[in-house]
């Protein structure tokens, strides 16, 4: 095995070469053959261990075990202790699970606080093998077949090319001590009986079953990355990005023979959950939404819009003095004296100052909202109407802002002029003070 480790990392991780590496170490057997196969290798690295104190006296002898290994190899060691059980209680967590989370953010807290490079765990080829049948057995899609990664982020399990029984030999021939933990006997936990009970029935029926797993997890992993290539590929004809917000065309969409598995490999990272309900939302009326914790869609018309929940609490007005040149929230407005006009955009407007009464408010639009539109003298329409016209999305209609002079609009932003505003330039009536506004 020491031979076929130190190939399996000159070939795959030969980055981590000059590294400084943090070892997770519980002090049972998977872990202590980790540590003396790194000492081999004269790595620089320190151990770092959990005690999750779930276990009574049995927890602090883990602890004690390895620091006197640390001590008497002249290894530097990190400790820390958790009351994982509460913390499960607080979060509503699974005690495993909160035990993962409470050990994972604190290895991240040590690579930044104590510069090391790399976090290495001593997940193995059992391991994987379990995780798998796990995820098989709850239902899960192919990502949920591929077993543990060999790498995530700065998080690497050396041993997953390693069974369990290649760690005990090796521990065996090198004479390593380690604690056995009294849980891994309790067939309390999904994983113990798929360990003790079906994992040895599956090498009973083939000897070989590790391996060809291994050969199973390889073309699994392979067709994935076929599945991630094509999704980019298609998503560059279906999406595309507007400020925050993603639009999805719809139109090209159903033309896709399988659209459903296209938008779970966009939408799956957006912490969505009600997948039957998005799939539905491609036959749906305008303004049907479907939300994550933190995300929306957004049924409109032609298009699906992804768009972040905005959690901070919106100002509903906003006041602009007379002596204000420029406005930075909610939207950039720059407010400038001028002598003339010019034909601009609908970003600009002109109007004349001596018409407006300070302070100007800029405000969401509201529904009976109406406005004089430019050039339109004594006729007006209602802004719901102005946005069928220029035919707005519903996300673009919620982010519409309207500057108002004594509630009276001034500006739909960025759309149309009101004309009462307007600049005079008649023998009855000349505008002596353009103020000019831009949307930048």
């Amino acid at each position: 095995m020491q031979t076929k480790f130190e190939n399996h990392i000159s070939n795959n991780f030969s980055f981590l070469n000059g590294k400084k590496l943090l070892l997770a170490t519980s002090g049972g057997l998977d872990s202590m053959v980790m540590v003396h196969l790194f000492q081999s290798l004269n790595c620089e690295m320190a151990l770092a261990h959990c005690n999750f104190q779930l276990r009574g006296l049995e927890s602090f002898g883990d602890q004690n075990f390895v620091q006197e290994y640390a001590e008497t190899n002249d290894i530097p060691l990190f400790v820390t202790q958790f009351d994982t059980q509460a913390f499960a209680n607080d979060y509503k967590l699974s005690t495993q699970v909160a035990a993962r989370d409470l050990r994972y953010n604190w290895f991240y807290e040590l690579l930044e606080t104590e510069n090391y490079d790399y976090v290495l765990t001593a997940h193995h080829a059992d391991d994987n093998i379990e995780t798998f049948l796990i995820n098989l057995s709850r239902g899960t899609g192919l990502e949920g077949l591929l077993g543990i990664p060999e790498q995530n982020d700065k998080i690497i399990r050396p041993l997953l090319p390693f069974s369990r029984y290649d760690i005990a030999n090796y521990a065996e021939e090198n004479n390593i001590e380690w604690r056995e933990d009294s849980s891994n006997a309790s067939d309390k936990y999904l994983r113990n009986k798929i360990r003790h009970d079906l994992v040895p029935l599956l090498k009973e029926l083939n000897p070989q079953f590790i391996d060809s797993f291994q050969k199973t997890q390889s073309y699994l992993q392979e067709s994935q990355a076929m599945v991630e290539d094509a999704s980019i590929m298609v998503y560059q004809q279906v999406a595309k990005q507007e400020g925050e917000a993603i639009y999805f065309d719809l139109n090209q969409l159903i033309r896709l023979p399988n659209y459903e598995s296209y938008l779970y490999q966009w939408l799956k990272e957006f912490g969505f959950s009600a997948w039957d309900d998005i799939y539905n939302l491609v036959e749906s009326q305008s303004g049907k939404q479907v939300f994550s914790a933190e995300f929306r869609l957004l049924k409109d018309r032609e298009f699906i819009i992804l768009s972040p929940i905005n959690f901070e609490e919106e100002q509903s007005e906003y006041f602009i003095e007379k002596e204000v040149t420029e406005v930075n929230i909610p939207l950039k407005l720059i407010l400038s004296k001028v002598s003339d006009i010019s034909l601009t955009a609908n970003t600009t407007i002109f109007v004349d100052e001596d018409k407006l009464e300070f302070p100007l408010v800029l405000r969401r639009w509201n529904e009976g909202d109406y406005f004089q539109p430019f050039g339109m003298e004594g006729k007006s329409k209602k802004l719901s109407k102005l946005f069928k016209d220029e035919k707005l999305s519903l996300l673009e209609k919620e982010n519409v802002w309207i500057l108002c002079s004594n509630n009276t609009i001034v500006w739909v932003v960025g759309l149309r002029q009101d004309n009462r505003f307007r600049i005079e330039n008649t023998t009855k009536n000349t505008t002596k003070n353009i103020l000019k506004i831009q949307l930048e």
